[in-house]
């Protein structure tokens, strides 16, 4: 009987552990709570190496040593797996290539609100040298001090914004997402869809700019729902609107997609991530390192925070930035050149 059990035990956690994995083989990697466990592939790794620690003492006990090297077995498969997904993605770059006069460099950081100072951002953006900067849940008011700062400073850039339900006074700052945009990229204006919300995110703001001359990226500050429970089908949602920004032709898209490239299994077109988009830190070594929560160690968060980029784009570097600054959530800065 005990060893029926165990049989059974063995290939119910060889399931479990496929699935953990690996869950768009399953088609469930936008179902609760399979999403949320791909999201922090670190903790998953931790998790198969105490298996394998607690397998390793079971075998010194006589009469369990089938069924522990069984269970060890499946927890060296899944942490060898997981560690493998890791490393083909990149556990950590630490710097930017040099940037060049083609270089266009992006930095996204949900800022939490008022959790960053303005001056604090405006001198992230100095220090990266920054070229188009999302900030999901910054204010415009915000938006506009960082831009007078960094004009004082020599790096103008040009300020855009959506906010949802303005009517509302001093509604939550998640419903507001800010855009800076430097001069040398040209003109941009936000489309009329993005800013009344016929067409976007559904609960918190994204925005979409198109340059006015026609010449240059089309460029997305993007913001999706978080996984929670309640909200499962509207972060889908927020997921398929997000890819269909990105059809062929000339986009970047940055900001807090609340989705790891797992979620996006379904949603890539023709080698892209999602919509025809290619995700950058997963292509310049920093594809597992977590942006959220800060909290945490940067391998045992959620690479949650993204720039993707077109095949108009050949990414060449990002680096997360250790200092959130008081958010949640770190910066992520990327350096893209154009192909060809």
């Amino acid at each position: 009987m005990f060893r029926l059990l165990g049989i059974l035990f063995t290939v119910l956690l060889a399931i479990a552990t496929a699935i953990v994995v690996w869950p768009q083989f399953f088609h469930l990697e936008q179902t609760y709570p399979f999403a949320q466990l791909v999201s922090v592939r670190g903790l998953v790794l931790g998790g198969f190496l105490i298996v394998v620690v607690l397998a390793l003492l079971l075998l010194f006990a006589r009469p369990l040593r089938g069924f522990a090297a069984s269970v060890l077995i499946v927890a060296l498969l899944g942490a060898g797996a997981t560690a493998l997904i890791g490393a083909s993605r990149g556990f950590g770059a630490t710097a930017l290539p040099e940037k060049t006069e083609s270089s266009v460099r992006v930095l996204t950081w949900n800022t939490a609100g008022e959790a960053v100072s303005a001056d604090v951002i405006a001198q992230r953006i100095l220090d990266q040298g920054a070229d188009v900067v999302a900030l999901p849940e910054t204010t415009e008011e915000v938006g506009e001090r960082i831009a007078i700062m960094l004009r004082e400073q020599g790096h103008p850039m040009w300020v855009h914004h959506v906010q949802f339900r303005p009517d509302v006074q001093d509604g939550p700052q998640s419903w507001q997402t800010t855009v800076l945009v430097a001069p040398d990229l040209g003109e941009y204006s936000v489309i009329e869809s993005a800013k009344d919300g016929t067409s976007n995110t559904g609960s918190v703001p994204s925005v979409v700019l198109m340059p006015i001359d026609g010449e240059g990226p089309t460029i997305v500050a993007v913001h999706a729902v978080a996984p929670r429970m309640e909200e499962m089908q509207q972060w889908q949602s927020d997921l398929q609107w997000i890819a269909d920004q990105c059809p062929q032709g000339d986009f970047i898209l940055a900001g807090d997609f609340n989705a790891t490239i797992d979620h996006m299994a379904g949603l890539g077109v023709e080698g892209g991530d999602i919509g025809y988009c290619r995700d950058v830190a997963a292509r310049t070594g920093n594809g597992v390192t977590g942006t959220w929560p800060s909290s945490l160690p940067t391998l045992a968060g959620a690479p949650i925070d993204h720039v993707m980029a077109s095949q108009n784009w050949t990414p060449t570097g990002s680096v997360v930035l250790d200092d959130a600054g008081g958010s949640d959530h770190r910066a992520l800065v990327v350096q893209l050149e154009p192909a060809g």
